[in-house]
């Protein structure tokens, strides 16, 4: 750990900062590793405008990319690069290494390292500057010719930088064979940043704090992306980093015999899966607490994987249910997300602000179904999503995860994943033919944090909204999907004695 008090720089991107528990620690190297386009330069310049926003000046040397092509991208950005100063060291024939003027030239398969390195101090010394970034140590790998001579180079270099006060960061686009451990070595710090391109939608980006030395950080990899603005990181979500006291109460549904065969109503900080077939009200079910949150006061927030607004909207009309869009007490927030276009970590961000700025109390992820599919390594959605339901209930948060299961009817509808156990409520919706219909029946399975009815419930919806009926006790066999009445004959098929079918009887309940 650093000594109480040590300074800190924002690095202009506040995830970062929270992932390095305040910023870099000034006056001190840091090495910034990535493949071609994964965002280092964009990252290298929010650094240097957040110091020119607090009055350091900053001083940006580039062996590898122009003046103009800086710009160019700042300006993608809506930045403005004035108050910076550019040193260019990029190849041009037409200029010669010694040339007098605001920017110096240089051909790196021309010349030696020391002659390059000796510009460079040159700008240092005539800027001044508190904060720089050197645009990429590929080229000067190159101009080293060897790895005894190229650390030899870049220890002198620390050396001199670091006695003048300034905090440097170094870009490495990983060309060197074998990758270059030696960097690690020298710096006080590493950040690595990976690009992979999916089979469908938007570059995953990641980036990986693999060394601060003196300080601790959160470790691990956190998604980023890169919009007009900048970078926006977001940190990997920790349960336990977000723990507080809250007041356990039972929130109702509004729907009085729904709030019977759940005990009384949902706890505070607990969640509940909703498990049924496409069309079963699972959706449904989950608004419903949303809109008497709303009712309450209080303030709930969805998340829309598998439908548009609209049809929502049209849908809660259908059984009037009437609420007031928007993030503030008494309104539900709706976020239709599209799962090619969204991280893991970009959503338990969003979630995670729902919670601690807008206060909501009631969170819906409709469906898990959606959520796996933003996932970029599925096997991880289990432990991703325990630590989101972890932290929702730590803050006290209803959530309600909505999972579609393949099939109608029958036993052998199956889920795209077990999440039961991770939730503390279970609310199975079924389809179940009778009388000549297709009805619905509704149950809960499981309930960790009280009693619950036992029996099985008919769900259904109508312009007046949301009803169930008494329980079914006269019918067993509901979850089946063909129930029969207690007491009546149902046919029975009877297997022969090597195992084929056999005749059917009937026999009585």
């Amino acid at each position: 750990m650093i000594a109480e008090g040590a300074p800190r720089l924002r690095t202009g991107v506040a995830g970062l900062d929270e992932i390095l528990h305040g910023g870099l620690i000034a006056q001190r190297l840091y090495l910034v590793d990535g493949n071609p386009g994964c965002g280092k330069t964009t990252f290298a310049l929010q650094f240097l405008l957040e110091g020119v926003k607090h009055g350091e000046k900053g001083l940006y040397v580039t062996l590898s990319e122009t003046r103009e092509e800086l710009q160019a991208g700042a300006a993608s950005h809506g930045w403005s690069l004035d108050g910076l100063e550019i040193v260019e060291l990029t190849a041009d024939q037409q200029l010669e290494l010694l040339s007098e003027g605001p920017l110096t030239m240089v051909q790196p398969a021309d010349v030696e390292l020391s002659e390059t390195t000796h510009r460079i101090l040159d700008a240092i010394d005539r800027t001044g500057p508190a904060r720089i970034v050197f645009d990429s140590l590929s080229e000067m790998r190159l101009l080293a010719r060897n790895s005894l001579l190229y650390r030899r180079q870049i220890l002198a270099l620390k050396q001199y930088l670091i006695g003048r006060r300034c905090t440097v960061l170094l870009l490495d686009d990983r060309t060197a064979e074998g990758g270059d451990l030696q960097l690690h070595s020298i710096t006080h710090g590493v950040l690595a940043m990976y690009m992979e391109a999916p089979a469908y939608g938007q570059a995953r980006r990641r980036l990986q704090v693999l060394k601060f030395r003196g300080s601790d950080f959160a470790s691990g990899l956190h998604d980023f992306v890169i919009r007009t603005g900048g970078l926006s990181v977001f940190p990997r979500l920790v349960a336990a980093d977000h723990a507080q006291r809250f007041e356990r109460s039972i929130i109702a549904s509004g729907v009085e015999s729904l709030d019977r065969l759940l005990g009384g109503g949902v706890e505070r900080g607990t969640s509940t899966l909703l498990v049924g077939p496409p069309g079963s009200g699972k959706s449904t079910l989950a608004l419903q607490y949303s809109v008497a949150a709303a009712r309450r006061g209080d303030h709930a927030a969805s998340y829309i994987f598998d439908e548009s607004k609209a049809a929502l909207h049209a849908r809660a009309t259908g059984i009037s249910l009437q609420f007031k869009e928007g993030r503030g007490p008494g309104e539900i927030a709706l976020r239709q997300i599209d799962p090619a276009e969204i991280t893991p970590g970009e959503f338990a961000e969003d979630v995670r602000r729902a919670v601690e700025h807008d206060h909501a109390r009631v969170v819906i992820i409709d469906s898990l179904n959606g959520y796996l599919n933003a996932m970029t390594h599925q096997n991880f959605l289990i432990a991703q999503l325990h630590e989101l339901l972890t932290y929702l209930n730590n803050r006290g948060v209803a959530t309600f995860l909505v999972v579609a299961q393949s099939g109608m009817l029958g036993t052998s509808m199956t889920s795209p994943v077990d999440a039961s156990y991770l939730a503390d409520s279970v609310i199975l919706l079924r389809y179940f033919e009778y009388g000549g219909a297709v009805k619905k029946a509704i149950s809960v399975m499981k309930k960790r944090t009280g009693s619950h009815e036992e029996s099985i419930r008919e769900i259904r919806f109508d312009k007046s909204g949301l009803h169930l009926s008494d329980p079914l006790l006269g019918l067993r066999g509901i979850l089946t999907g063909v129930p029969a009445e207690v007491g009546s004959a149902t046919p029975t098929v009877i297997p022969n004695v090597d195992g084929s079918q056999g005749r059917t009887a009937l026999t009585r309940g």
